[in-house]
């Protein structure tokens, strides 16, 4: 997903799509479902996909395919978003990047066909190159084996026990492969997510004057009048100027601009320079792109009795992009609440 211009916005819009095109062969902007991973080497483990409030496996929310042009060692390159949705936590968020060049291990150097393969099926990969086991439940890296059929593998105890419950028990013997992978009710719908340019439209945001707004809350000493209606100014300039964005867009899920400014829903808990954390690398941490609240819509999260919830979600990345081999690093996501106070 190379930036369209300069200032450029890509946007994102959630779409029903074959089970084909949302394989990792098909380098997938994707919600949902299970994580297409762009390498099978240095999966981010169970520690580190783990909610760091309540310690709960996260689950995977989407990932957008972003190369960058120009760089050998960022041909393909993806940002993978996860999320906590265990009640009544429902707050922790990670993401991860990994890239790689043109040639390499995983992949053919020309681009994959545009046209479903004669061999696509709907088997899930539970396996990658060289021989990476994924959890049956989550599609995460998984290092824990079923001990009495050695054949189903987790990330965790606790996805153990949901394949159990569901299935496993009935199927689990030594001698039976059990290739049918049930939906465990873990994951979120699945949909491809799909591109397109943002027209550049020129910014109309309606503003109050100080003085009537001040007029509007009765008698208050003069400072603290001024001083609220300020703050409510902003407050209003800044939901407005959010709505403004998205208006000719009202279905889009996300943003993408690396290195432009994000489009925040509230004047409250804004990130400062000092909030944004510097890459392991050394190098400073840049704004990427930003999930947009639309996308809530799209993921049934109540069917589980969560709440999961956001306003904004905002992710940055190494300004750097350092290079990484084949292994996936940790990026930054802030999150932005309606309702957030500082």
């Amino acid at each position: 997903m190379a930036v369209a211009g300069p200032r450029a916005v890509e946007l994102g819009f959630a779409e029903e799509a074959p089970a084909w095109r949302l394989r990792s062969a098909q380098f997938p902007s994707k919600v949902g479902g299970r994580p297409a991973w762009l390498s099978g080497a240095g999966l981010p483990g169970p520690g580190v996909l783990a909610c760091p409030r309540c310690g709960r496996p996260l689950a995977f929310l989407l990932q957008v395919y972003a190369p960058l042009p120009g760089r050998a060692d960022a041909f393909h390159r993806s940002l993978f978003l996860f999320c906590c949705r265990e009640p009544p936590c429902c707050a922790g968020f990670r993401v991860f990047r990994n890239q790689l060049p043109r040639k390499n291990e995983f992949y053919s150097f020309e681009p994959p066909s545009e046209t479903c393969p004669p061999d696509a099926g709907e088997d899930v990969c539970l396996q990658l190159k060289p021989g990476t086991h994924l959890c049956r439940v989550c599609g995460c890296l998984a290092p824990k084996t079923c001990s009495r059929c050695h054949q189903a593998h987790y990330c965790s105890k606790e996805h153990q026990l949901i394949d159990w419950r569901s299935v496993h028990k009935q199927t689990c013997t030594p001698d039976h492969v059990d290739h049918t992978v049930p939906d465990h009710n873990f994951l979120f719908p699945e949909f491809e997510i799909v591109i397109e340019t943002e027209d550049i439209m020129p910014e109309v945001i309606e503003k109050e004057e100080d003085s009537e707004i001040i007029e509007s809350m009765g008698e208050a000493p003069e400072e603290e009048l001024e001083s609220m209606a300020r703050h409510e100014s902003r407050e209003d300039n800044i939901f407005q100027k959010f709505k403004t964005q998205i208006a000719h867009e009202p279905e889009q899920i996300l943003r993408y601009g690396r290195g432009v400014e994000p489009i925040w829903i509230s004047g409250k808990n804004i990130p400062q320079d000092k909030d944004i954390p510097d890459c392991p690398c050394g190098a400073k941490r840049i704004f990427e792109f930003q999930v947009m609240p639309q996308l809530l819509n799209h993921l049934k999260a109540d069917r589980l009795g969560t709440s999961v919830d956001w306003g904004i979600l905002a992710v940055f990345t190494c300004a750097e992009s350092c290079s990484l081999g084949s292994g996936y690093t940790e990026e930054f996501v802030w999150k932005q609440d309606v309702t957030d106070t500082p």
